[in-house]
């Protein structure tokens, strides 16, 4: 059974991919289909730039509405494949850079070989800073502070400065005694929210129980107030969830907060955390 689902995945992956050639028929576009990684890539044959897509979360919201998904995919490659060939600039766009959080599997270098800017995070993340393109954004690699005459702290304090203008409307919802807090806002910046301290300060007043905080996709944070055992079989199954139907997945882990600290833990079967400590 486990093959054969393996293999109608792959199959619906495919014909996602053929149906994005077929939309973007162009010749200066390679599309590079990863099915060990479950990934899509599409490239700029002649800068090396280009975005790679995670096809799990895809494949779930088109398996719910194909149509409406599809075009608000197209949206976005078109958006992002623009941004990247297109010329920016730094000077004048200070109010548009903000720090994004990524796994540590994500590359800290482009295709075509520039250093991007980043600072470890925990043992699961790490932090890049983005230009904010509107629809899409640009990581900061090197080459262009060098081009502006911009240092790597200026863009790392500004990047900080401007998370903190963000909204932080929060959803609330409680089980079995546990609540969970929800950021998700769709503005491409949620989970970078986890580095704004005052943000993580207020919350932890109103936890009672143990504070667990999660960042399983680019487009959601989950404060949790974990008071038994059900809480963090919850936030183990919730945190999986986002993960895998994520657009920029980051880390199926949750972290438990304490004395200013993130350290990832492993939700076992029977309901207790373990901390990760690879």
């Amino acid at each position: 059974m486990a093959d054969l689902h393996r293999e109608v995945i792959c199959v619906k992956q495919i014909e996602v991919k053929r149906k994005l050639e077929k939309r973007f028929d162009r010749e200066n576009w390679n599309f590079i289909y990863d099915q060990k990684e479950n990934s899509l890539r599409i490239e700029d044959k002649q800068s090396k730039l280009g975005i790679t897509l995670s096809l799990s979360g895809l494949i779930h919201k088109w398996e719910i509405d194909k149509d409406d998904h599809f075009e608000e995919l197209v949206e976005y490659i078109e958006e992002a494949m623009r941004a990247m060939v297109s010329k920016q600039q730094l000077q004048g766009k200070e109010k548009h850079i903000f720090p994004v959080i990524r796994s540590t599997s994500f590359p800290t270098e482009t295709k075509s070989g520039k250093k991007l800017i980043y600072d470890d995070h925990t043992a699961e993340t790490r932090i890049f800073y983005a230009l904010d393109l509107g629809k899409s954004y640009r990581l900061i690699d090197y080459s262009l502070l060098r081009e502006e005459g911009w240092n790597e702290n200026h863009v790392k304090e500004v990047a900080r400065f401007n998370l903190r203008s963000l909204s932080e409307e929060i959803k609330e919802d409680a089980v079995a005694g546990n609540t969970f807090y929800f950021i998700n806002t769709n503005d491409g910046y949620d989970a970078s929210r986890i580095l704004n301290d005052s943000l993580i300060e207020k919350m932890k007043q109103r936890i009672k129980g143990t504070f667990a905080i999660a960042v399983p996709h680019q487009d959601v944070l989950i404060f949790a107030d974990i008071v038994n055992e059900t809480g963090y079989d919850v936030l183990g199954q919730m945190t999986m969830s986002f993960f895998v139907n994520g657009r920029v997945p980051i880390t199926a882990l949750p972290f438990l907060y304490n004395d200013g600290k993130l350290e990832p833990i492993f939700i076992l079967a029977k309901n207790r955390p373990q901390r990760d400590d690879s």
